[in-house]
């Protein structure tokens, strides 16, 4: 009887290795070429030996996770021996001895470049501790993508495998991974084209960060699957036999959808498992050469729709018009047997496997003209790139939009299709066909109807660009612009006028000093910038030019700044400030009380932002004009409380129906007869309400107004911009700040 021979755990490990390393030789075959198999053997012997001694946290030897990583980008994402050789030594330069000169030598420079981007962004992730690092992390992991797209399609794979495997980390650990691939991981897949990637990157996340949910579907999926794949194949066998009768070689498959688009669903219309009416999708797949794509495809659509009746709300055309990310398919959802709504996906071999692996199958079908919509994209996220926001947070609440949104197609009078993500305005339409028609854009015509530059577009409408040589970019424009062209462009514009208007208020100072007969030193300066309340020079010179600083106040502290009227009021210290808030505050809530009747603190009201009651307000200590009352939607109010919390404080109104308050009135509309007479009549007239001031610009029919009232609190000023939208003609009605930049 002969005994059965026993391997040891290192034999059995070893058996293991080869297996896997022979597995990801078979997958990657298809794309070697001459010279790639002793590269794939050398970057996989380095890869063992620098990870001999290391083990993962379920105690399996590291070596299995680059060789999952490098099988996934070839079978699943579709790259080929350069991403695999990468995927093999993602890791080495950070966990070993191994240098990123060895690699270079040993494989060449876009190895190297690929693998230092991998490390680079390997190590940010790392040291992530909250929302803030990760978003600034994702910056500069996206950065790399203007380089080379295959370090964030590794790095797609090496996430998909790392939460595949994460049963054997700490729960705390779970989470934050698994937080982190929702929030940043599965949108980037989804806009890559990576829809497999991303629907199992959405369910493995859910996996962790909500266990219970995940549970519950998955068993009502295993219960209902024997049920389900009856109903798909009753479903079937009628298509089947008349796609037959065409000529057409196809295939069809039946799949369920995801736990996560099920659960997502179940929480938007909020409704239970049962209740959730399309929880699988039909997909028809043509064999079709490129010019025969559109008609095969069609084709089939009639076949279905003539055997099963048609939603005529549920037909997407992704064909004629792509997505983004150079999806393209047919949707129609129909009714089955027992009243049950079906998605029927229709596409060719070629667009299924762009759909299946994304950006890598985009560069295989090149030459075939499909890369237009992709290049688009690409574009797109590159302007993203290079005008990064200054804030990561707020990078990554545009790129993330960026990821997710729906595209909107817009038409010029000459009838050239214009592609926006979905939200973008009239202005967006404006820079997107050219930064200076961006600059000088004052309205547009949509459908051959006037609408303001806030437009938001709507898909097949026709667009015609007003535009004004006078023109400037303004601030409030960011205020409804999407894309990151139109924002970047607005920005650096704002920028280079406040930089334009500094020098010449610079040439105005320095002029003034000579008659004056006063010499400049920068002694004098700091002076003048803290009696002003100013943060540099720069912004000193710029309300000069802007007329925003009395010149003969400046003149009276220029020539004599000791004098005591020009000194300002006394700074408060903080023992003083706290004292004086406690004595005007409530015992309950601590809060400054800010009313007409206060007279021992000395305070006002912010000319930044005009506060009026009924705003949110806080009080800030300022070095030399005691405490400055300001919205909590000031401009300034972010830069205030991050940097300055420690002379913020609380503040509240009480009633203060006797005092007026300014305030700024924005109307845009049509120029029209008489449109100004009416606006007076409801301001003066009818709410009995006073003018400080009014100006209008007129341009190619269009006017843009900017009214100055007094008014009482939010609730009078509500009132009148609503009575003010009533007027004929007038398009919208907004508050502005009454010191816009």
């Amino acid at each position: 009887m002969s005994e059965s021979v026993t391997l040891s755990r290192e034999e059995q490990e070893r058996v293991e290795i080869l297996r896997r390393y022979r597995a990801l030789l078979r997958a990657v075959k298809p794309f070697m070429k001459k010279g790639d198999k002793r590269l794939l053997r050398t970057a996989f012997d380095m890869a063992l030996d620098a990870h001999k001694d290391m083990r993962r946290k379920s105690g399996e030897p590291y070596i299995y996770h680059p060789l999952e990583v490098a099988r996934i980008t070839v079978e699943e994402i579709g790259l080929g021996t350069t991403s695999v050789i990468c995927a093999l030594l993602h890791d080495v330069v950070e966990d070993t001895e191994i240098t990123l000169e060895e690699i270079e030598k040993e494989f060449g420079n876009v190895v190297a470049r690929i693998i230092d981007g991998l490390t680079k962004i390997s190590g940010l992730y790392n040291k992530s501790t909250n929302t803030s690092d990760q978003a600034e992390n994702f910056r500069k992991m996206l950065l790399t993508l203007a380089d080379d797209v295959r370090v964030i399609l590794i790095k797609l794979a090496d996430r998909l495998h790392n939460m595949r495997t994460l049963d054997s980390m700490p729960k705390e650990k779970q989470l934050k991974i698994a937080s982190e691939t929702s929030f940043l991981f599965a949108p980037l897949a989804h806009r890559l084209g990576l829809y497999a990637v991303k629907s199992e990157l959405e369910d493995l996340a859910l996996k962790y960060t909500e266990p219970e949910v995940y549970k519950d579907i998955a068993r009502k999926l295993q219960e209902t699957k024997a049920k389900r794949d009856r109903f798909i194949r009753d479903f079937i066998v009628p298509i089947r036999r008349e796609m037959e009768t065409t000529g057409i070689s196809f295939e069809i498959k039946g799949r369920p959808k995801s736990i996560f688009s099920i659960w997502n669903k179940m929480r938007k219309q909020g409704v239970e498992f049962e209740e959730v009416y399309d929880l699988f999708a039909i997909r028809i797949i043509i064999d079709s050469e490129p010019e025969r794509e559109k008609a095969d495809s069609w084709r089939a659509y009639s076949v279905v729709t003539d055997l099963y009746q048609p939603n005529p709300k549920r037909l997407r055309d992704w064909i004629s018009t792509p997505k983004a990310n150079g999806y393209e398919s047919l949707h129609t959802t129909v009714m089955g047997a027992g009243g049950r709504w079906v998605e029927v996906q229709i596409r060719t071999r070629r667009m299924d496997e762009i759909a299946e692996k994304g950006l890598a199958a985009h560069w295989k079908y090149k030459e075939t003209g499909s890369d237009n919509a992709f290049d688009d994209w690409l574009r797109r996220i590159r302007e993203v790139l290079e005008n990064p926001e200054p804030n990561a947070l707020e990078f990554i609440d545009n790129f993330k939009l960026q990821l997710y949104a729906k595209d909107v197609f817009a038409f010029t009078p000459k009838g050239d299709l214009i592609k926006l993500p979905g939200g973008a305005t009239a202005l967006d339409f404006a820079f997107e066909i050219h930064t200076d028609i961006g600059m000088k854009c004052i309205g547009a015509k949509v459908n051959h109807k006037i609408v303001p530059l806030s437009y938001e577009l709507q898909n097949g409408d026709q667009v015609e660009i007003l535009t004004s040589s006078i023109q400037k970019p303004k601030a409030d424009w960011l205020n409804f612009v999407t894309t990151a062209k139109a924002k970047s462009k607005i920005k650096q514009a704002i920028k280079d006028y406040r930089r334009e208007m500094a020098d010449q208020g610079k040439e105005i100072f320095e002029r003034k000093m000579k008659q004056w007969k006063t010499p400049f030193t920068e002694e004098l300066m700091a002076k003048v910038v803290k009696q002003f309340n100013v943060q540099s020079a720069t912004d000193l010179h710029y309300l000069i030019a802007t007329e925003r600083l009395d010149l003969a106040q400046l003149k009276a502290f220029i020539l004599n700044p000791n004098k005591a009227e020009n000194r300002g009021a006394p700074r408060i210290d903080e023992k003083n400030f706290g004292n004086l808030v406690r004595s005007s505050s409530s015992a309950a809530d601590d809060l400054l009380i800010i009313d007409d009747k206060i007279s021992k603190i000395d305070y006002t009201l912010s000319n930044c932002c005009n506060p009026i009651p009924g705003d949110e307000i806080f009080g800030f200590v300022t070095i030399n004009e005691g405490i400055k009352i300001h919205r909590v939607n000031c401009p300034n109010a972010v830069h205030l409380l991050s940097k300055y919390s420690y002379r913020v404080v609380k503040a509240k109104w009480t009633a203060a129906s006797a005092v007026s308050f300014l305030a700024g009135i924005r109307i845009t509309g049509l120029d029209d007869i008489g449109i100004i007479s009416g606006i007076s009549q409801v301001i003066s007239n009818d709410l009995k309400v006073n003018m400080r001031s009014i100006s209008v610009v007129s341009n190619d029919g269009m006017f843009e107004g900017n009214i100055m009232v007094f008014v009482n609190d939010t609730k009078h000023l509500e009132t009148l911009m609503r009575k003010l939208l009533q007027v004929k003609g007038v398009l919208k009605v907004s508050r502005f700040d009454s010191t816009p930049d």
